[in-house]
């Protein structure tokens, strides 16, 4: 799966003016004269609409302890504001063509030596759809847990591949900007070794037709 990105590109054709009909007198037969360079760029009538992605400036997420409990230590943060702009026209977007925010994080690493790192599965959200759907056909992507559940029923797989946000099989019913952000949750044992753990959570937008 990629981006799909609609390039057009337009052919200029070389136009050469003549002028016949005039008379010269002997005198001035020879005379080269001066000659005038005559140029115009012609610019595409539309351009071509496509798909991208943004993420609010921000200075990364630092997890807080929240939630606690004796089944669990649980740390949380929201994920930045994530934006999907599409300026294509129902015309450009191909039948059935469908699109999809994926997020994928890697394993929380500590930054002391001798210290087991965090995996990704141990790390949960829950989208939240920020802006207005006209027609349902853009959504927020279903909730998942830690491996260590939180209870609420989600499936407790961690953040490996899930989608934040997504729209439905034929994404021309519905153009034009969506926003979500996500409420982070990671959920470790209770005996998980103390010290300062970093990842890194990537973002992918996927088209497909």
């Amino acid at each position: 799966m990629r981006i799909t990105r609609t390039t057009q590109i337009l052919a200029a054709s070389a136009l050469g003016l003549t002028l016949t009909g005039l008379s010269v007198s002997p005198a001035l037969a020879d005379d080269p004269g001066a000659g005038i360079d005559v140029s115009v760029t012609i610019t595409p009538t539309t351009t071509p609409g496509q798909i991208s992605m943004t993420v609010a400036d921000n200075n990364g997420v630092s997890l807080q302890e929240n939630g606690s409990d004796a089944a669990a230590r649980q740390f949380v943060g929201t994920l930045p504001t994530v934006t999907v702009t599409d300026t294509r026209t129902p015309a450009e977007i191909p039948d059935g063509e469908f699109w999809a925010v994926v997020g994928q994080a890697s394993q929380f690493t500590a930054t002391g030596s001798g210290i087991a790192p965090i995996g990704p599965e141990y790390l949960g959200w829950k989208p939240r759809l920020l802006s207005d759907t006209t027609t349902g056909a853009v959504a927020a992507g279903e909730p998942v847990s830690s491996v260590v559940s939180d209870g609420s029923g989600a499936p407790t797989v961690g953040l490996q591949g899930q989608e934040l946000l997504v729209s439905t099989a034929d994404s021309a019913t519905e153009i034009g900007t969506s926003k979500v952000n996500a409420d982070l949750a990671l959920r470790t044992p209770v005996d998980v070794a103390a010290g300062e753990y970093h990842s890194t959570l990537t973002l992918s937008l996927f088209n497909q037709t």
